[in-house]
């Protein structure tokens, strides 16, 4: 009996050893990979210049005036609400999607203010004139005032179209005034919509795709900073710090979850650098994320399986999001500097792969990809 016993002991340990030994190389497996990845991209600092600007208007120009296919997210009150995108959104119906519209514009105005004499410049203006009129805004803001239309696009929609008037005041040209004034009532409607609701929202949405608090902010408070919008900038840095000011040890290892676009400990890191003095940033960083600090810190890329699939692609998005993040943590912080090296394999692994991408990668991606070259130069 004693025998029979001590076999079954032994038969028990060793199938636990071989399944032990088998996820162990499964796991050996998934990090060599995620190794060799990482270990084969540049770390070279990606730059925006001339023809790359060019191939990246191209994205945009593609998708601003193609109304199908088309994702509306519109609340149905009735059949009066059933008409076409460009109906409902003349200004922003194209891309898929209205926020993705939006910072397609954004991404106009941006090449252009950076890159004047891109070749198709004329034409871009008049496209963008075109779009962003006084009566096609007007049109815009109507929806917004619709009884099921009050929460669309919130935050992150919002955001972008807040990136996309900074963006306008910041250009000096003539046809940037035309376009910040046709776009100023939307621009308005956004900002009274922000300050009427950030008080009510008792808790952050700590997630990597659209409605991601920290995100949201960000981008709101930069076109706050930009035009000295003090009673926006309130509103953010009151709600931003009740939510944040005592996080710690943000489970970063956690992130991305499969269709991320954002990183939500990286969103967060970078929304509390805009608000508070950089001493007291310092403390708050070392407790939020202790690891950053460690000039061997590294973090695998977002890899994409499959860039025809509209959810596996957004790990581009993370890419270049984590990136732009990193440059804005590590910006005047010299100890910190190992990040921008991070942030550099993430645009590097993504960048290459936009171009004659799938349309659900391409409608959207560009923006991405622009934004964090910017950030690269901080």
């Amino acid at each position: 009996m004693a025998m029979k016993y001590y076999f079954y002991i032994v038969l028990v340990a060793f199938l636990c050893g071989c399944n032990s030994s088998n996820k162990s190389e499964k796991e050996n497996k998934l990090d060599n990979m995620y190794l060799n990845i990482n270990s084969e991209l540049s770390t070279e600092t990606p730059k925006l210049d001339l023809e790359q600007a060019q191939k990246l208007a191209e994205l945009p120009l593609h998708c601003i005036n193609i109304e199908y296919p088309n994702r509306l997210s519109q609340t149905l009150g009735g059949d009066e609400d059933l008409k076409s995108p460009t109906q409902l959104h003349p200004a922003f119906y194209g891309c898929f999607d209205w926020h993705s519209s939006v910072h397609g514009h954004w991404s106009l105005v941006s090449l252009l203010k950076s890159f004047p004499n891109l070749v198709n410049a004329d034409e871009i203006k008049q496209r963008l004139l075109y779009n962003i009129s006084k009566e096609n805004i007007q049109a815009e803001v109507g929806y917004f005032h619709g009884k099921h239309n009050k929460s669309y696009e919130r935050t992150y929609g919002w955001a972008w179209l807040l990136k996309l008037a900074e963006e306008l005041h910041a250009w000096d040209d003539e046809t940037a005034r035309i376009l910040e004034a046709s776009l100023q009532p939307l621009t308005d409607l956004i900002v009274e919509k922000y300050i009427e609701f950030l008080p009510k929202l008792n808790y952050p949405q700590r997630v990597g795709t659209h409605t991601n608090t920290a995100f949201g902010l960000s981008f709101a408070y930069d076109y706050a900073e930009t035009l000295n919008d003090e009673a926006l900038k309130n509103a953010i840095k009151d709600r931003a710090l009740y939510f944040y000011e005592t996080d710690e040890n943000c489970p970063i290892t956690w992130e991305p979850s499969g269709s991320d676009f954002l990183s939500p400990c990286l969103e967060e890191a970078a929304l509390i650098k805009r608000l508070i003095p950089l001493e007291d940033y310092k403390v708050w960083l070392n407790n939020f994320l202790p690891q950053l600090k460690n000039k061997d810190f590294n973090i695998e890329v977002g890899v994409v399986s499959d860039r025809t699939d509209g959810h596996l692609v957004h790990l581009d998005g993370v890419n270049f999001s984590r990136a732009w993040n990193l440059y804005k943590i590590a910006d005047g912080l010299p100890e910190y500097g190992h990040l921008k090296t991070v942030a550099n394999q993430h645009i590097n692994y993504s960048l290459p792969s936009i171009f004659g991408d799938d349309y659900m990668g391409g409608h959207w991606l560009g923006s991405f990809a622009i934004y964090a070259l910017n950030s690269s130069k901080l």
